[in-house]
């Protein structure tokens, strides 16, 4: 997956003049482009777009120095208004092209370039499971995306299930793992920068397709899924584990994840205040 992303650092740096949709740039990398977006983010620290946009700024201001044309170099790279491109240079360099061409003043964002960086061999356990079609059966909500910490949002939606709603998901619950799990879908388009929400479910997994309008439904189909087991700290392990899937595991691996929801479970210790035992789900497939 290095190999690929390094390439398509190339193609992007190649096209920064023309006309570059974002989503032919993951069919270039050769793989799904919801998996090349959570991989590129995770490794890089900023979504495709901010990146393209970047790169752009900072060849314009390169461009400036030259003595080209505010007018000119706004057109050059996609933009379809001086006012337009003016308030973006400003915004990330802090300075109008103007200023930027008549006291010389520069910014550079350089390209971005992946390689293997060896820190300690640090163990990473999973498991490959083949699972037939289910439905997810619970109660659900928008909640904001938050990568750390506890989101109280979630907590709320856990405090506001009914003694009735939990009976009937025990009564439904059918499938593996047989625990009560958190399943999250539906993310906005933002979700990469923590700034949109996502629809978190908390519910079970069930073969039962007769659901009363108590729980809410959503069909899952059949997936290869890779799990990884987690034990410590709770929820940090967990959320780490999250972020070492993404930026380590998937990009090493021989697999891409799938569009679709992903689940993990939680037992907490009751022997160590705040030590939990955990799984994430992921849905993926060969590359």
């Amino acid at each position: 997956m290095l190999k690929e992303l390094n390439q398509v650092m190339d193609y992007i740096e190649e096209h920064l003049d023309d006309e570059l949709p974002l989503e032919l740039i993951s069919k270039y990398a050769g793989v799904s482009d919801y998996h090349f977006r959570k991989i590129f983010y995770y490794l890089s620290g900023f979504t495709l777009g901010e990146y393209v946009k970047n790169r752009r700024l900072s060849e314009a201001a390169l461009d400036l120095l030259a003595g080209e044309s505010v007018t000119d170099v706004a057109l050059k790279y996609g933009y379809q208004s001086l006012d337009g491109f003016t308030r973006a240079y400003k915004k990330w360099s802090g300075h109008l092209p103007s200023e930027a061409m008549k006291k010389g003043l520069g910014k550079s964002f350089p390209k971005l370039s992946f390689i293997i960086s060896v820190q300690g061999g640090v163990n990473m356990d999973f498991r490959i499971e083949e699972k037939p079609a289910f439905n997810l059966a619970g109660v659900s909500k928008r909640v904001p995306m938050q990568f750390e910490g506890i989101n109280q949002e979630i907590v709320k939606l856990a405090e506001s299930i009914t003694e009735e709603q939990r009976k009937e998901m025990r009564a439904l619950q059918n499938m593996e793992p047989y625990e009560i799990i958190n399943a999250s879908y539906e993310a906005d388009a933002k979700f990469m920068k923590e700034e949109g929400y996502l629809t978190h479910l908390i519910g079970v997994l069930t073969t039962e397709e007769d659901i009363s309008p108590l729980l809410d439904k959503v069909p899952v189909a059949a997936y290869t899924w890779a799990v990884f087991p987690n034990e410590g700290p709770f929820p940090a392990t967990l959320q780490n584990t999250m972020a070492k899937i993404y930026a380590e595991w998937l990009p090493s691996s021989n697999y891409e994840v799938i569009d679709a929801p992903s689940f993990s479970f939680t037992k907490m210790d009751p022997e160590q205040c705040g030590h939990a035992y955990s799984e994430v789900w992921i849905p993926v497939r060969r590359r």
